[in-house]
């Protein structure tokens, strides 16, 4: 309620100056660039007036993934569009990981020692217990819960870093699936 009584109103100024103005920018350079830039993300931008779980800003996302961006050039695996997607994966696990308060070598270790289990299953149902936010984890991969912490923040900083692993490559890795 406070992002639309408090930062629509900013938000829909600001795009309303762009529209307004856009006419007057020279055709080539950077303010065109820029001004090109949010009128054609308009409605990105604007997701989080809509859903309270969506920050206001990708920081948590942005420091998610400094690591990965500053070791990328190190790593031989991430020169072709496979490798890419495989990192991208790989990093968006441990990043869920973490957001979620899970400790990500022990979480990758279970997860590797139960998805053998059910290599012949037909049924996939017992991957929602495998889910960093499930109750059913084991106790021993949690780190001890901060009191402010939130699942559903979590969450969301999850499916924005996995957004931005893949936009570090320029493609997308969601394959068209709606995340809930």
């Amino acid at each position: 309620m406070q992002r639309q009584l408090v930062v629509k109103p900013l938000v829909d100024a600001f795009f309303a100056y762009l529209k307004q103005n856009e006419p007057k920018i020279p055709k080539n350079g950077k303010i065109r660039e820029a001004f090109t830039y949010a009128l054609n993300q308009e409605s990105y931008l604007k997701v989080f007036l809509e859903d309270g779980d969506v920050p206001i800003d990708n920081n948590a996302s942005e420091r998610a993934i400094r690591g990965f961006c500053i070791g990328k050039k190190n790593w031989e695996m991430i020169d072709t569009v496979n490798g890419a997607n495989s990192s991208a994966i790989i990093y968006s696990i441990a990043e869920t990981a973490k957001a979620n308060n899970l400790k990500p070598f022990d979480y990758f270790e279970y997860l590797l020692t139960e998805i053998p289990k059910h290599v012949d299953d037909k049924n996939t149902d017992f991957l929602a217990e495998l889910l960093p936010w499930s109750d059913m984890l084991p106790e021993n991969i949690r780190k001890p819960q901060k009191p402010a912490e939130n699942k559903q923040t979590a969450k969301a900083v999850c499916y924005l870093s996995r957004y931005s692993y893949s936009t570090v490559y320029g493609y997308s890795i969601f394959n068209g699936t709606k995340y809930r």
